[in-house]
């Protein structure tokens, strides 16, 4: 089936190549180019870099508007990160690719705080794109159990996967039905939302795994501010597995104290 795909975060990437793997995707809608690193040179999203390898058609506009031409009449939607303007969304089918159970976490970060609040259960909704931020009606839905060892990423992968099988179910006819049940939602992670209570072994764990691999969760060891990447409980006391120091790079925690030391 012919497709266009919108994406630009890791998630979407992840969604765009499954999609390629068994459909034509005519073309990709992302973000522009972002200057990023030390040297804030522009890079590229995620998702361009995956359709520059697999030679897909990249279009990146600053702003959405009626203006935008895609070469297909479906468009799935995955981490894109903009709103999809409604002179858009008339012009044919948008399916947007959500990583939980909605209404359950509509927003920007759903798996991330899915983790914090502790959710062992998440899952994937296939819905139908519209105005209204994740209230579209559904056309698939399919949860799955969060192993206590997995973190963000760990549920991503996952996710993605699932989505690529549920839109081989719906694809090319959906048939919608409303969502039920009161939505919650799942505002975009804040500097706030790093810091790390270590007086609260839980709920450091659920933050730890929510922010890991790719933001980080932050606090004080030993009189030293650190990311702590991975940890485990025992006995209901936070051990530390993976850190880094401010400035410094991923090591293991014992390795990090014997350089204290």
């Amino acid at each position: 089936m012919k497709l266009a795909v919108a994406a630009t975060a890791p998630f979407g990437a992840d969604v765009l190549e499954r999609l390629a793997a068994r459909h034509e995707v005519a073309a990709l809608l992302t973000r522009p180019d972002r200057p990023a690193g030390r040297g804030r040179k522009p890079a590229a999203p995620p998702a361009k870099a995956v359709a520059e390898r697999l030679k897909i058609a990249v279009l990146q506009p600053e702003r959405l508007s009626g203006e935008v031409e895609l070469p297909a009449d479906t468009v799935v939607v995955a981490a894109y990160g903009l709103l999809i303007p409604e002179a858009l969304l008339g012009r044919g089918l948008w399916l947007n690719v959500h990583p939980s159970l909605l209404p359950r976490w509509r927003g920007a970060a759903p798996v991330e705080r899915a983790l914090m609040a502790g959710d062992t259960e998440t899952g994937v909704t296939i819905h139908r794109t519209v105005k209204e931020l994740d209230a579209g009606p559904v056309a698939a839905t399919e949860a799955f159990t969060v192993p206590a060892e997995w973190d963000a990423g760990d549920v991503y992968r996952r996710s993605a996967e699932l989505a690529a099988d549920l839109l081989e179910r719906v694809l090319p006819e959906p048939v919608f039905v409303p969502q039920e049940g009161e939505p919650t939602y799942a505002g975009k992670i804040e500097a706030a939302d790093r810091e790390l209570d270590l007086t609260q072994p839980e709920e450091s764990l659920n933050r730890i795994r929510a922010l890991s691999p790719h933001i980080g969760a932050r606090g004080e060891l030993h009189g030293r501010r650190v990311t702590i990447w991975r940890a485990r409980l025992d006995d209901g006391e936070l051990v530390p597995l993976e850190v880094q120091p401010e400035g410094g790079r991923r090591m293991a925690y014992e390795a990090w104290l014997r350089g204290l030391r």
